[in-house]
């Protein structure tokens, strides 16, 4: 029986219309096992064809989308004729009609719980320098470049008076480049572009931290916003990032004569496992001990540490502008500072590489400061 293939329209969102083949009679869906009339083909024309971009781009969906009922048309009717090299086409023709954007959108929601933010930030400068639309066939070496100088230029979406950091930049380029390469492994890319791409150099940034004298001098004040105080010598005694303060359980937290006390966590931002020694200080910090499945440190918000924490430290007469995740730096430094070595100190902060944990020698004064000591020689008169 003869199978007839139509290209029909459907409305969708954005003043669009999607095209898709209706077959008559119905065809049976390799995929599914069941019969169908329709076939979507993940294409779509402008309504308003006024605009030249729109015509342009409602011209060429048109010729893929005839291709497309010409090839399924053959494929029913005259099988012997629709060659293996035709089918591949067919499918980098239609890869190439999909939404980039979208796609780069649908990694991003995967991330719930692993740099999350990072991916969410990344997004909304690719959707302001693609408009938000952008065909796999337009992603190319150019189109990258383009994008890693836009991201060098641009101005900060947290404040209009200056560029976007050049580490900002860097954290957003290489959440394309791993796009592209999820893409490439996807089969929706036909080569690997990631591999072609080089990265935007990052730049050290001097962490900003407290010294020890700090530190204490934080113990013995008052602190006049609820709870806030414990959370923050915590911080600084244990190196523990807010969001993961924020979700700890008592059930992670262990306590014996063998290991000592630990919390048993997952890091939020690489998803892997950690054992983290605390001291014996940092548990009274904690409180009286609860539930398995309640909260250590309840009510936490971002008022604490992005309102409260700067307020604190200036009624106490620290004049420095910091963030309350540079207690973990702080918490790295001390730890440097008194002799604990780099791969003990790697597994507490729940760093990947030693690489990560290194930094903290390199910012270290008191450290530096006993280096420049070292080397001394009798001068005579």
């Amino acid at each position: 029986m003869i199978v007839k293939v139509k290209l029909r329209k459907r409305k969708i969102s954005g003043g669009r219309e999607s095209l898709y083949l209706d077959f008559y009679p119905p065809v049976l869906n390799a995929e599914s096992g069941e019969f169908t009339r329709r076939e979507f083909l993940n294409l779509y024309v402008f309504e308003n064809n006024n605009n030249p971009l729109h015509k342009r781009h409602n011209k060429e969906a048109l010729q893929i989308a005839e291709q497309c009922r010409q090839k399924r048309e053959n494929n029913y009717n005259k099988p012997e004729i629709y060659t293996e090299f035709e089918k591949e086409q067919l499918i980098k023709q239609k890869n190439g009609e999909k939404d980039f954007v979208e796609y780069f959108k649908s990694l991003c929601d995967k991330r719930k719980t692993s740099n999350h933010d990072n991916w969410v930030s990344a997004y909304g400068y690719l959707v302001k320098f693609t408009n938000g639309v952008l065909r796999f066939s337009d992603v190319d070496e150019k189109f990258c470049n383009d994008f890693k100088d836009f991201l060098l230029n641009v101005q900060s979406k947290r404040s209009d008076k200056r560029k976007l950091s050049q580490n900002s930049a860097v954290s957003y380029f290489n959440k394309l480049k791993a796009t592209l390469k999820q893409a490439y492994k996807d089969g929706l890319l036909s080569f690997d572009l990631n591999s072609k791409i080089s990265c935007i150099d990052s730049t050290e940034i001097m962490k900003q931290t407290l010294t020890i004298e700090e530190l204490r001098l934080l113990a013995k004040s008052e602190c006049r916003y609820k709870g806030l105080k414990n959370i923050v010598l915590f911080a600084g005694l244990t190196g523990l990032p807010y969001k993961e303060m924020q979700n700890l359980l008592w059930k992670q937290v262990e306590n014996s004569e063998s290991f000592g006390i630990r919390i048993k966590m997952v890091r939020q931002k690489t998803g892997k496992p950690l054992l983290i020694n605390i001291s014996e200080q940092a548990l009274q910090l904690m409180g009286e001990r609860g539930e398995p499945d309640t909260k250590v440190f309840k009510g936490l918000n971002n008022k604490d540490r992005y309102y409260y924490f700067p307020l604190w430290l200036a009624e106490v007469g620290i004049k420095k502008t910091m963030t309350f995740h540079d207690l973990r730096h702080t918490y790295g430094c001390l730890q440097i500072e008194f002799g604990v070595d780099v791969y003990t100190l790697q597994g507490n902060m729940g760093h990947s590489t030693p690489r990560q944990t290194m930094m903290y020698g390199k910012i270290s004064d008191m450290r530096k400061r006993e280096a420049a000591e070292k080397i001394k020689v009798e001068i005579s008169n």
